[in-house]
Formats: C-alpha cells, sequence, structure tokens
C-alpha cells in the first residue's frame, strides 16, 4: 500500500485542515502497512499569482505545521513538490495524453476561476493532471479525498488507463480513494454553510493552528450561532447550519459523534457549551501551536524537506524513465 496526498502552502493551516485531513494523516503514517509520502503543492499554488517570498514562508511553515500535528519526518516521506523535477517532466507527459474535454467537465476550474475564464491561468485550467501526475509518479494505490476532489481522482484514474492503452503497458496503478471515515468537514464560524478557509478574508471565520489560547476564545465566543437551544438529536441540526458546525468540531475533537454531544448538551444554551468547546480546542491546539514555534528554524526545515525529496526522487525516478521510454522519448538518466 502506497499513500499519497498533498496540501497547497497558501496560508496558515486551519482547524479545518486538521480534522479534516491532517489528523488522518498521522492516522494513516502510523496504521498504513506500506509508504505514505506527503507533499506540499508549491507548484498548484502558482496556478495564481503568489508572492515569491511569501510562497517560500509559507512552504516552510506548513512544513513545520505538519510535523507540529505529528507527522514524523522519519516514518513518512515530507517534501514539497518543487524540489522533486519528475512532477513535472510527467505532467507534460499526461497533459499529452489527457483530452481538453476531460478538462473541460472539471468543476473545480469553472468554480475557482468566476466570470473570468479567459483570464484565468492555464495552470488552473490544466492543474488536475498535474494531480493525476502527482499520485500516478509513485504507483499511489491510495489517495486521500474529499467529495471535492473524487472528480479528479477519476481523471487521474482514466489518464492512467489511457497511456496504459495507448503505449501498450501495464505502467501505470489506478489508485483508489481512500476516504477516512472519521473526517471531518468543518464549516467557517461566521457562516456555517461554507468551508472553513485559508482564503476566507475574515480571520475571525477560522481556527488557525497557530492562534493562541485567548485568541481561540475569543473566536468561539463569537461565532455565529441562533437563538434557539440545542436539540438533543442531530436530526434538529439540519436546518441550523452553524450549530451544526460546532457540534461537529467539539464531537471530532472529543473523538465521538454528534449524538454523544447532543446527549451531553442538549436542551442547554451555546454559553455553556462554547465553554466547553474552548477547553477542547485549547487542549488539542496548544501543544501543535508550540511545537510550531520550536520549529520556526528556515534551516531546519529545508533540510528536513529535501531529505523527504531525496527520497521521494528514488521512488519516483522508475516510474518517469519507463513512461519516457514508453513514448519514444530519450532522456538522461543524471540527477
Amino acid at each position: 500500500m502506497r499513500v499519497v496526498s498533498g496540501i497547497q502552502p497558501t496560508g496558515s493551516l486551519h482547524l479545518g485542515n486538521y480534522l479534516g485531513a491532517i489528523r488522518n494523516w498521522v492516522r494513516m503514517q502510523d496504521s498504513v502497512e506500506g509508504e505514505c509520502l506527503f507533499f506540499l503543492a508549491d507548484l498548484h499554488a502558482i496556478t495564481v499569482y503568489n508572492d515569491p517570498r511569501t510562497l517560500t514562508a509559507n512552504t516552510r511553515e506548513m512544513a513545520a505545521a505538519l510535523i507540529a500535528s505529528g507527522i514524523d519526518p522519519a516514518r513518512a516521506i515530507l517534501f514539497n513538490q518543487a524540489r522533486v523535477p519528475a512532477h513535472s517532466e510527467l505532467a507534460w507527459l499526461l497533459f499529452c495524453t489527457a483530452r481538453i474535454g476531460w478538462l473541460n467537465r472539471m468543476t473545480q476550474f469553472k468554480e475557482k476561476s468566476g466570470k473570468d475564464r479567459e483570464g484565468a491561468s492555464i495552470g488552473l485550467f490544466a492543474y488536475p493532471v498535474l494531480q493525476a501526475a502527482d499520485v500516478l509518479l509513485y504507483n499511489a494505490t491510495h489517495v486521500p479525498v474529499g467529495d471535492d476532489q473524487k472528480q479528479h481522482l477519476e481523471l487521474a484514474r482514466d489518464i492512467a488507463t489511457k497511456f496504459n492503452g495507448d503505449f501498450g503497458v501495464d505502467l501505470f496503478t489506478l489508485p483508489e480513494p481512500f476516504i477516512p471515515p472519521a473526517a471531518a468537514r468543518i464549516m467557517s464560524l461566521r457562516d456555517g454553510t461554507a468551508k472553513m478557509s485559508k482564503s476566507d478574508p475574515s480571520d475571525m471565520s477560522r481556527i488557525n493552528l497557530i492562534d493562541d489560547a485567548d485568541v481561540i476564545a475569543q473566536k468561539i465566543r463569537k461565532a455565529k450561532t441562533d437563538q434557539d437551544v440545542l436539540p438533543s438529536e442531530p436530526a434538529g441540526l439540519s436546518e441550523r447550519p452553524e450549530a451544526r458546525n460546532l457540534v461537529t468540531i467539539f464531537a471530532a475533537l472529543a473523538d465521538s459523534t454528534s449524538e454523544q454531544v447532543l446527549s451531553e448538551f442538549g436542551g442547554s444554551q451555546f454559553g455553556p457549551f462554547k465553554a466547553r468547546l474552548i477547553e477542547q480546542l485549547v487542549a488539542t491546539l496548544t501543544p501543535i501551536r508550540e511545537r510550531m514555534l520550536e520549529l520556526r528554524d528556515d534551516a531546519k526545515i529545508d533540510a528536513i524537506l529535501e531529505d523527504g525529496a531525496a527520497r521521494a526522487r528514488v521512488l519516483a525516478q522508475p516510474t518517469l524513465g519507463a513512461a519516457y521510454a514508453a513514448t519514444g522519448l530519450q532522456r538522461s538518466n543524471r540527477g
């Protein structure tokens, strides 16, 4: 089993990243019988303009956040994409295999480009092919995906199937989706219908992993709710997105269920519930924040990322070499 997953280094990691993906990465690292590769998708980050210095700083900060959250570079392979040129090289070969019609069906491009489709970068349009290269390069057997990424994984499988068929090879493994049962979908603290996001202009909409106890408390106290008491069963949350979000956060932090949370707090006002939620958040995130502050050493983080990249390059070379050979291209074996 080989698991591959990435995250863009665009802004600080927040609670939604942690409960939705990072915590499960840590659990996979500890439980998967095989290899886990986790990368910072800096090549994906430049599909829209990013200030170069900010991108470099964000990449290091996110690497520190992942390590502080429990990713162990000795057991998992942690690196940033740009240190492994094979991602870009394989992406070009797959660009020549993928079809425009397939990419036209990708719903996320329509969402990300908005009304200015003609002004979007080619990278933003074609990044699902780079995503395919990210996983096919390592013959990943499983890729952790949320609902919004299932379509992209299907595209990766289609590209792999076409490449294998076009060139008469059995090169690329068709990756399977891995949907962790405990993955929590965390929403904005200001709008329970929108995902918690690094790009939201309001910092009050999210809990950042670097937030201290006082900031966490302030954000939860001001988190949007409604006037009703908490219900005794989850069905009572169906039309109450903000209340449902806070209950989801509490349940995820406590490794429990919404039913269990509401059995304790059903019928109570939000004040006592929020106080307990603050306690849960501070207990979970304070050790992560303290470790992140300890890891603010650029040289140390760069050394960790380079070591991970060196290990990733070793795994990538056989697949990339075979892909070049299959297409009839000659390349140097150096580097």
